[in-house]
């Protein structure tokens, strides 16, 4: 395995910095990412749903590419909710209906989304494309999730595979955990959101009082003001969620998908609380899933925390269920699926 450094821009920038539109930044990146297709001379290229200028080089160079979704597919049907909304699949005509009458906005969105990638696609010399969510391959799409998290489309994608989670992490020795034998609950944060550690204080808070015993991390952020840490928890800079997680009877997170998961797959349920992004999806289907307890960020606090926790604790169904995935994990290993389907698409374009 070789490693090429990936073309960096500024999109968010720091005081300071000039920022670039998304795709300004894409069409830059797209040249610098042709040098390595041309380098490597690969058969396939594997990129990210978010890498738009590792397709769009593969795409210049003759080179077919597959996307990776490490989470649930973002495509929807017209009676969905908005991908990333945290709203769940209706389960009523009348549901359906009212989320269809959405349809019309969310399509003007999307619309306006492969407008500013086809001019991304103009200006590195590639024709403009006619479907919706252009930046996933309509050959291979890698989506890394369980297939418990997706919705039943009424027209099956044939390009899509659902491989099942993806996943890797750090290096990192065991952290002791409080001594006892109540139940562990394990608090995992985001590692990009909540900088005022919110959730990590509600739910040290919530639990403080309660016959449980709480491992939680800082994520190696260190807090601007002290944060309390009642007799029944302990705070560490780090820990490894593979060594933790199988002995947590619960994981408190905000619902990124590779903590919600290596939980499942420990097979440990999960109390999501989302921030952003793909969060709010993620609780979503969790709780559709029967996994896990969904908490909106409105009640985030001491007590919604403590009721979350105690229900995903003391209802049987969360935990069976958390073992289910988690043995459909052991026998469906999601790299060898995913490395057989890479092959695949390899192979016929050879």
């Amino acid at each position: 395995m070789e490693f090429s450094p990936a073309p960096e821009y500024t999109v968010f920038p720091r005081p300071g910095e000039t920022a670039l539109a998304p795709y300004q930044a894409a069409v830059r990146a797209t040249d610098q990412a042709r040098s390595v297709v041309r380098e490597l001379q690969p058969h396939v290229v594997v990129a990210d749903i978010l890498t738009v200028a590792a397709t769009l080089a593969a795409e210049v160079e003759g080179v077919p590419w597959a996307t990776l979704v490490p989470h649930p597919l973002p495509t929807r049907e017209p009676h969905w909710p908005p991908f990333a909304t945290g709203a769940r699949i209706p389960r009523s005509p009348i549901g359906r209906a009212l989320w269809r009458g959405f349809d019309p906005l969310v399509r003007h969105g999307e619309r306006q989304g492969r407008d500013e990638l086809n001019g991304a696609r103009t200006r590195v010399g590639l024709p403009p494309i006619e479907e919706l969510h252009g930046g996933i391959s309509r050959r291979l799409a890698l989506v890394a999730t369980f297939p418990q998290f997706e919705y039943e489309r009424e027209e099956p994608n044939d390009w899509m595979e659902v491989t099942g989670p993806l996943l890797w992490e750090p290096p990192y020795e065991g952290s002791e955990a409080p001594p006892g034998d109540d139940p562990l609950v394990l608090v995992a944060p985001s590692t990009s959101q909540d900088p005022d550690h919110t959730l990590l204080r509600a739910t040290l808070g919530g639990l403080a009082d309660e016959p449980v015993r709480v491992l939680a991390t800082t994520n190696r952020r260190t807090p601007e003001e002290r944060i309390p840490v009642p007799p029944n928890a302990r705070l560490v800079d780090w820990f490894s969620h593979s060594r933790e997680m199988p002995g947590a009877a619960a994981v408190v997170c905000h619902g990124g998908h590779g903590t919600v998961a290596r939980a499942l797959v420990s097979g440990a349920p999960v109390v999501a609380c989302p921030a952003a992004g793909d969060m709010a999806e993620n609780a979503a289907r969790l709780a559709w899933a029967g996994a896990g307890v969904a908490l909106p960020r409105r009640l985030v606090g001491a007590r919604g925390v403590r009721v979350a926790v105690r229900k995903a604790i003391g209802d049987p169904t969360y935990s069976a269920r958390a073992g289910e995935l988690s043995r459909w994990m052991a026998a469906n290993p999601p790299g060898e699926r995913a490395a057989e389907l890479v092959e695949r698409l390899a192979l016929a374009a050879a």
